[in-house]
């Protein structure tokens, strides 16, 4: 899970004729880290401020979906657009980045139907059921924190029909930012796996964004995965935060519910506090040599780099 695309529209307004991804250096993500880090395949994020729900969400979100498509375009040697598992392994084989969108919070969908297959059809093949606000289907993990009402207890009806659409489309369901009733009750409902695409683990670091035990072995018998983020607030519940704090999120998963469920998440660019040693994309390997200075097997950290991702991926294009 990786932000630039907002970066994108943040600092330049989209305008990609006015940046250089070669040499940007006000991001977390530039082309030379990526090749330096080994991307394979990331979900860039299509994401607008909950502060656009009810007027022009959708409109932020077509551009930020455009914005992926153009950054495509624009570095066709980097970047090859993927929409599948088979796209992966393309990419992989002619060694570019394969470029997934995922579209972060429900208020993108302006509660339409319509606009959830409109933008599967645009390339969008994950949703994350809410950002951090409650849309008026689903609620958001705040609700958790005792800061904000619960609207729905959990999903409310049409929520419970979005679950079973984005089945029938092949579109993940990816529960980050959900109330832990969210999250059970998408487990109870959905017929295939799900993803939490950049969120830890709650045992770890007590913050409501990370994912508790009980929801992690539900992660694993429904065969979805749980995409470790690198936010310090999330990793350490401070401020600070080491590479080998990161390291213990991925040993924890794996602990109580198997390495089949790990993925990495990262969410650089979305986050504004990153651990000791992993400040950009570029540094991502480290934490693989951090697996295997603890014991991890290849097959293991592979698995973690991308085999669950895309055993997650085939399953959902089957259903």
């Amino acid at each position: 899970h990786n932000d630039l695309p907002w970066q994108l529209r943040k600092q330049f307004n989209n305008e990609l004729n006015k940046v250089d991804l070669n040499t940007l250096e006000t991001t977390h993500t530039n082309i030379p880290k990526i090749k330096e880090g080994r991307l394979g395949a990331q979900f860039w994020s299509a994401y607008v401020p909950c502060e656009s729900q009810y007027k022009d969400a959708v409109r932020q979100t077509l551009e930020q979906i455009d914005v992926v498509h153009r950054m495509c375009q624009k570095y066709p040697e980097t970047f090859m657009f993927a929409t599948s598992s088979q796209d992966i392994m393309k990419a992989f084989s002619m060694n570019k980045t394969a470029s997934l969108i995922g579209v972060e919070g429900g208020h993108s969908i302006d509660s339409s139907l319509g606009t959830l297959r409109t933008m599967y059809q645009l390339g969008v093949r994950y949703l994350t059921l809410t950002h951090s606000c409650n849309t008026p289907w689903a609620d958001n993990w705040l609700v958790d924190t005792g800061s904000e009402p619960s609207q729905h207890n959990g999903l409310s009806p049409f929520g419970k029909q979005l679950i079973v659409e984005m089945n029938r489309l092949g579109m993940l369901i990816d529960l980050a930012h959900v109330t832990v009733t969210v999250m059970n009750q998408v487990l109870d409902m959905s017929k295939a796996p799900v993803i939490f695409s950049h969120s830890s683990a709650y045992s770890v670091c007590p913050h409501k964004r990370n994912v508790p035990d009980d929801v992690l072995q539900r992660v694993k018998e429904k065969g979805g995965i749980v995409m470790v983020n690198f936010f310090n607030d999330y990793v350490k519940c401070s401020k600070t935060a080491t590479l080998s704090d990161v390291a213990d999120h991925f040993d924890y998963i794996k602990t109580v519910a198997g390495v089949g469920i790990i993925g990495f998440g990262g969410d650089y660019d979305g986050v504004t506090r990153l651990p000791e040693g992993l400040e950009d994309v570029s540094k991502v390997p480290k934490v693989v040599a951090e697996l295997l200075r603890r014991g991890w097997t290849d097959e293991e950290v592979k698995a973690a780099l991308g085999n669950n991702l895309l055993r997650v991926l085939r399953e959902v294009e089957k259903v």
